[in-house]
């Protein structure tokens, strides 16, 4: 399990790949120079309800993982992320989503 840190005293526990996903669109944006909320549900064990921080060009941010292997990236959760880092309520972490393989040619032919 992982830790995101928001200048230095706001944190919440995520788990290490869903939070290399959303470094790579926090990162992203950031670049562009576009700023966003960040949202997250507490735990019921810190009282529950949901934290929401502005993440701008100068905020403190760090990911801290527990380990030290990176996970393999998941593109079509990229784009689900970014696609709420867009919209107005901001950057929150939605469900990996599976991938569905590729139909091989003769599947595809009978198809038609």
């Amino acid at each position: 399990m992982g830790r995101f840190i928001y200048e230095g005293g706001v944190k919440t526990e995520i788990e290490d790949r869903a939070l290399t996903h959303l470094q790579l669109v926090m990162t992203a944006k950031l670049r562009r120079g576009e700023p966003f909320g960040l949202t997250w549900r507490e735990d019921a064990s810190v009282g529950g309800g949901r934290t929401t921080v502005w993440v701008h060009a100068g905020s403190s941010l760090v990911f801290k993982y527990s380990g030290s292997r990176a996970p393999s990236i998941n593109r079509d959760w990229i784009e689900a992320l970014a696609f709420t880092a867009s919209s107005p309520g901001g950057l929150y972490l939605v469900p990996e989503p599976t991938r569905v393989p590729p139909l091989r040619l003769a599947e595809e032919a009978a198809l038609i």
